[in-house]
């Protein structure tokens, strides 16, 4: 006799019945393992054994895989905050979860769900229930604000998910106006906390140069405006580097800069108040600066603007849909 439960554990926790059948699965035991509960049908033809609220399962029940910044938390990236359920459904799809209803937002058992509609020729790429690591983040990039779409390209690139060659033709799936989006990202980041930071001070107008050695051999998260350096702080890293991260601000503060060190939770919950914390330390290095007749640090770089915020969010569609990782 088959074991259904371990058959679809073997996909991942979540198989269609062809999958099955071509394992060696028997109707008669299919049948059996959803009475004795040992696997769920999620859907006509799917199977599970992962748990009824997975991102996943919530997928393939509306009918599709996980797109967007969905596919983006499931995968472990780099996320602040709820979003909704974004699913990418086969045009040619007969039905979904409602059927007749095909508009892009859906209101799923209280839950809000984003349907995009997608080519068919993209249903060999990504997984059983998320689609290419690639499209979802342009995807992301669509649909998201700056930061968001930041953060998770940022979080792509420093893990190795994607390299230089996946993040260029990931461009080459934008439109023209959405590529600008390369000038934010950094590869170098190496947390939420600092991309949120570094994006969120560059759209106020600030300069901030990303990784900046010190003396000590160790790198600063980031310089704003060549005199304020800033180090996030997450609690799973630092909690245990009490002693060694205030080394290092003693360090930065003899290489010149004013240094401050914000946690997760503040750069997350607290930002207007961090914010007005280094708009002061910048008035101060420049007060500071100008009265002795010198800049307040050594210049480094060129400032570089926001790219402008054109056409409306999600309605732009991917040029290169079929393109995987």
């Amino acid at each position: 006799m088959t074991d259904i439960a371990a058959l679809v554990q073997g996909f991942g926790g979540v198989a269609h019945k062809q999958q099955l059948v071509r394992r060696g699965a028997r109707d008669c035991e299919l049948t059996r393992a959803v009475r004795a509960g040992e696997v769920v049908r999620i859907r006509q033809g799917w199977y599970s054994t992962r748990a009824d609220d997975d991102p996943g399962v919530r997928a393939i029940r509306v009918g599709g895989r996980l797109t967007g910044i969905s596919a983006i938390v499931a995968a472990g990236g780099w996320v602040l905050g709820k979003f909704p359920l974004h699913v990418a459904v086969p045009r040619n799809a007969s039905r979904l979860r409602n059927p007749g209803d095909r508009t892009r937002r859906l209101y799923l058992n209280g839950e809000s769900v984003v349907v995009h509609w997608v080519p068919t020729d993209t249903a060999g790429s990504g997984s059983t229930t998320s689609v290419s690591l690639r499209e979802a983040l342009a995807r992301v990039v669509l649909d998201e604000e700056l930061e968001v779409s930041v953060a998770a390209l940022d979080w792509a690139l420093r893990t190795g998910e994607i390299d230089a060659t996946d993040f260029d033709t990931l461009l080459q799936m934008l439109p023209q106006y959405k590529r600008t989006i390369r000038l934010w990202v950094a590869p170098e980041c190496d947390s939420l906390p600092e991309s949120l930071t570094r994006t969120r001070l560059r759209l106020c107008g600030h300069q901030v140069t990303p990784q900046v050695p010190t003396g000590s051999r160790e790198r600063i998260d980031m310089v704003v405006d060549d005199c304020v350096a800033i180090e996030t702080d997450g609690e799973e890293f630092h909690l245990t580097r009490f002693n060694e991260d205030r080394r290092k601000d003693i360090t930065i503060t003899i290489d010149g800069y004013h240094v401050l060190r914000p946690s997760a939770r503040i750069v997350f919950y607290e930002w207007p108040r961090f914010y007005k914390a280094v708009q002061a330390a910048l008035e101060a290095r420049q007060s500071a600066g100008h009265r002795d007749g010198v800049r307040s640090g050594p210049r480094r770089g060129v400032p570089m603007r926001p790219p402008p915020r054109r056409g409306h969010r999600g309605r732009a569609q991917l040029q290169v849909a079929s393109a995987s990782r």
